[in-house]
């Protein structure tokens, strides 16, 4: 971290208190498109990223008042600036560090800049507005312009607070957004934060799912302008606070296209709105948990398939709540999420089945998500099983060795896909069961079709697919219902790799 020197601390200390505006190092770069990434993680990783002391505020909180803060943008384009937003309670100084997460020699992240001590203060606890809506109006703490050469990545901040005497304890968390960019690329990987910010409980129990009217309750809404509070469910892991739930879904898929120097380009759940901004990209990649989507989403991604673009959808639970998006309280667009429903994919008899998960005044949007990936959600919802080959003749299985009934074990959970779509060509490669609690089964299919343009829409039908490709460092395996997944598989690489290479093929 960095220590201004004397000359600099009365200058930084009123910068802080106005937002300070920091300019940032800018890294050489190559801009031969398929080098961008692969030379990105020639630079020296970070020894020193992750967090190492963080405070809730009682034993079973979510959030960390000793320092915590949120970002005013998901993401954000090179040459544009940032605010991040900071409390620390009590006030007390703190340092910034940012990093970008990739490979980078095994480390999983690079520093890209570093600044302080810089002057904190408690920010004011936000009111409980109209549907639950807890949104903090937070004076800026910083300002980043983000450098025209940054590559696109997700980026953490880490916030350290600087003890005033040296024998008093420091304490962290993070920060996240995104670094986006227009380029086409072979790889548009669309992080999942949505359903971060959905599930996220700061600051004292206020998620989508804990309404006092139930867990899928109507017109709930959900402010990006907040931090993230520690993820508590199946991934207990303070350690990761304020990091949405990247750390858990997303890095491992990061940290192996990125060691592999795969042409890959990040963005947010609210850049897709637009298709524009997919068919730019050969393949689309939907990563992990990604259960909410505002119906523009779906329908942009839905044209863009349509149009010739790869969709692999490595993941669970996808495409399941209907979440538009509204401006915040100051105007800025696409900063909360309110559900009004799900898409169109139970049937009544799955949603009679389990009633008790929503509210009376439960609506189906006419979308189906099935439609859009080959399969959807089905109930139950939650479990763990086996990934089972049933295709071992199929392209995807080359080189891996699998032949019909061998399983990667553990691998399916802990939301996953089923029920596949009638869609003229699709195939189920892979399929079995799942047991919720270990007592109530449910059948899942991973299944592959053809897209009108000599594309493919591949659906892995687990939310812990990218748990068999790396496990980087700062990653702990998730668990739930008496299951989990076991970690780095060859096979899951392959079948991956595979994928991957098809998608680069010229077409036919």
């Amino acid at each position: 971290m960095l220590v201004p020197d004397p000359n600099r601390r009365d200058f930084l200390k009123s910068a802080a208190a106005a937002g300070f505006i920091a300019a940032l190092p800018s890294p050489a770069q190559s801009e031969t498109k398929r080098a961008i990434i692969a030379d990105e993680n020639r630079h020296p990783g970070a020894r020193d990223w992750q967090l190492t002391r963080v405070r809730l505020d009682k034993a079973a909180g979510f959030r960390a008042p000793a320092i915590e803060g949120y970002c005013s943008r998901q993401s954000v384009k090179a040459g544009e600036s940032l605010d991040i937003m900071v409390s620390t309670d009590p006030a007390s100084r703190f340092t910034i560090e940012v990093f970008r997460m990739g490979y980078y020699g095994g480390r999983g992240a690079r520093q890209m800049f570093a600044l302080g001590p810089l002057a904190g203060k408690k920010q004011p606890d936000p009111v409980t507005g109209e549907k639950r809506l807890r949104e903090c109006r937070w004076e800026s703490s910083l300002t980043m312009k983000i450098p025209a050469d940054w590559t696109s990545g997700v980026y953490l901040g880490r916030l350290t607070t600087v003890p005033d005497k040296a024998d008093e304890p420091y304490w962290q968390s993070y920060v996240v957004f995104i670094v986006r960019d227009e380029r086409p690329a072979d790889f548009l990987f669309q992080c999942s934060d949505n359903t971060w910010q959905a599930y996220n409980r700061w600051p004292d129990n206020f998620s989508l799912y804990t309404d006092p009217r139930g867990a899928h309750a109507l017109d709930v809404a959900a402010s990006f302008d907040r931090p993230y509070g520690k993820y508590s469910q199946i991934y207990e892991h303070p350690l990761s606070i304020g990091s949405g739930e990247f750390l858990l879904w997303e890095f491992p898929m990061v940290y192996w296209l990125e060691q592999h120097g795969y042409d890959v380009t990040y963005c947010s759940n609210s850049d897709c709105l637009d298709s524009a901004q997919i068919t730019r990209c050969k393949t689309f990649l939907s990563i992990g948990h990604d259960e909410y989507w505002d119906t523009r989403q779906y329908d942009a991604v839905k044209k863009s398939i349509a149009s010739g673009t790869h969709a692999l959808w490595l993941c669970g639970n996808s495409v399941f709540g209907v979440t538009p998006f509204s401006a915040s309280s100051g105007g800025m667009p696409n900063r909360i999420l309110t559900r009004t429903g799900i898409y169109a994919g139970l049937t009544d008899a799955e949603i009679e089945a389990s009633i008790s998960v929503f509210t009376k005044d439960w609506k189906r949007d006419t979308r189906n998500e099935a439609d859009l990936m080959g399969a959807r959600s089905i109930v139950p919802f939650n479990g763990g099983g086996d990934w089972v080959c049933t295709k071992p003749a199929h392209w995807i299985f080359e080189g891996t060795g699998m032949k019909k009934g061998d399983a990667v074990r553990g691998l399916v959970g802990w939301e996953h896909h089923g029920a596949p779509a009638k869609i003229p060509g699709l195939e189920v490669i892979a399929e079995g069961t799942v047991w919720r609690g270990g007592t109530t089964p449910a059948h899942w299919t991973a299944t592959i079709f053809p897209g009108p343009k000599g594309n493919i829409v591949f659906n892995a039908a687990t939310i812990w697919w990218t748990q068999g490709l790396s496990s980087p460092p700062g990653h702990i395996l998730p668990w739930s219902h008496w299951s989990r997944p076991h970690g780095t598989d060859e096979r899951v690489q392959r079948i991956t790799q595979n994928l991957l290479a098809r998608t680069l093929q010229p077409r036919k």
